[in-house]
């Protein structure tokens, strides 16, 4: 028989000026944290904008291997 304790993580940093805070909360070990929406998804763009940016990302990386055979 297993036992399920509760566990809890929580931070109290001092974070200086930039008033960064840590919130503490628990949940039990099975329980995962809860979706968070996306502010933005690849799957939610239209076909034509994922590939051009497709397209952006590797004549991106092609020209740092030009540069690098250079």
């Amino acid at each position: 028989m297993t036992q399920t304790v509760p566990h809890s993580h929580g931070y109290s940093h001092a974070h200086g000026a930039h008033g960064h805070s840590h919130h503490a909360h628990s949940h039990g070990p099975a329980a995962p944290h809860p979706a968070q929406p996306a502010p933005w998804s690849i799957l939610r763009m239209p076909v034509t904008t994922r590939l051009g940016a497709a397209l952006a990302a590797s004549a991106g990386l092609w020209l740092i291997v030009w540069l690098a055979m250079r």
